[in-house]
């Protein structure tokens, strides 16, 4: 099944303007989000920015640019300004990868993608990563996901869910490995069918949507169901911040290390 890659790629961050364009040992975060979205297997990538430099730079590294609205308010409004302008068929299927993400597995962009060929009643999918220690439960920065016994999504919170009422939450996964049960951690990866963006894209933020501030909730809100399936690798700090930045390196750093001594940063490979 062919699928395409769109990366939103804001330049106006409130927290770091700029920063798909930040050097992460020496290359630019967008390009390592754009290389890993090519080696998914993706038939086109795009990058969808305000920002002519963004687009400048999207092109140089082998993808192609979308010049997008300043004004949406989250990357799947934007996106749906792109399939709009390209005329994407209702049936394609369209990975967001957000720009922020230069350590997201390229196996993981292609595993989103492939998940909606064998959930054909979904017209949304992504992935999310069991939870393993109490800290990461109880963290508001990472959004966790409770699906039901066929994989669909049943909500996305910051909060500590499902609540524990009687216990720690304190489980034990395969191989006795600790695991906090109930929830899944999720991986802010999304791929939809061209319908499902475009049907997203008209409709406003929701009350869960602007409580949580998790776009994905507008979909269930409105009666989009979402498969959920366990990621087989595990992704990399995300950038919001100069400390991410800071946090990225080391994580390549530790790559390089190792893979005995290779350096992701040479070739561009995370």
């Amino acid at each position: 099944m062919g699928y395409k890659v769109v990366i939103p790629a804001r330049w106006g961050s409130t927290r770091l303007p700029g920063k798909v364009l930040q050097a992460i040992r020496g290359r630019p975060m967008l390009a390592y989000v754009i290389e890993a979205a090519r080696e998914s297997g993706a038939e086109t990538v795009v990058v969808a920015s305000e920002s002519e430099d963004v687009l400048e730079l999207a092109v140089r590294e082998g993808g192609k640019g979308c010049l997008t609205s300043p004004d949406h308010a989250t990357g799947t409004d934007r996106i749906g300004e792109v399939v709009e302008r390209l005329g994407w068929g209702d049936e394609e299927v369209v990975v967001n990868l957000q720009g922020d993400e230069p350590l997201m597995p390229a196996s993981l962009v292609e595993q989103c993608a492939t998940l909606l060929e064998h959930r054909t009643d979904f017209a949304m999918a992504t992935l999310g990563i069991p939870l393993h220690t109490r800290e990461d439960f109880e963290n508001p920065n990472i959004v966790k996901v409770v699906v039901n016994f066929q994989g669909r999504a049943l909500y996305f919170s910051r909060a500590q869910i499902p609540w524990p009422r009687d216990d720690g939450g304190a489980g034990s996964g395969p191989g006795g490995a600790s695991r906090v049960r109930g929830a899944l951690r999720h991986i802010g990866l999304y791929a939809y069918r061209v319908s499902a963006i475009k049907r997203l894209a008209q409709e406003p933020p929701c009350e869960l949507e602007e409580i949580e501030r998790l776009e994905q909730l507008r979909a269930l809100w409105i009666g989009i169901d979402i498969a959920v399936e366990i990621g087989r690798s595990i992704p990399g700090p995300s950038v919001d911040t100069s400390d991410d930045v800071r946090r990225v390196e080391e994580w390549m750093a530790q790559g390089a290390r190792s893979r005995g001594g290779h350096d992701p940063g040479a070739s561009g490979r995370v």
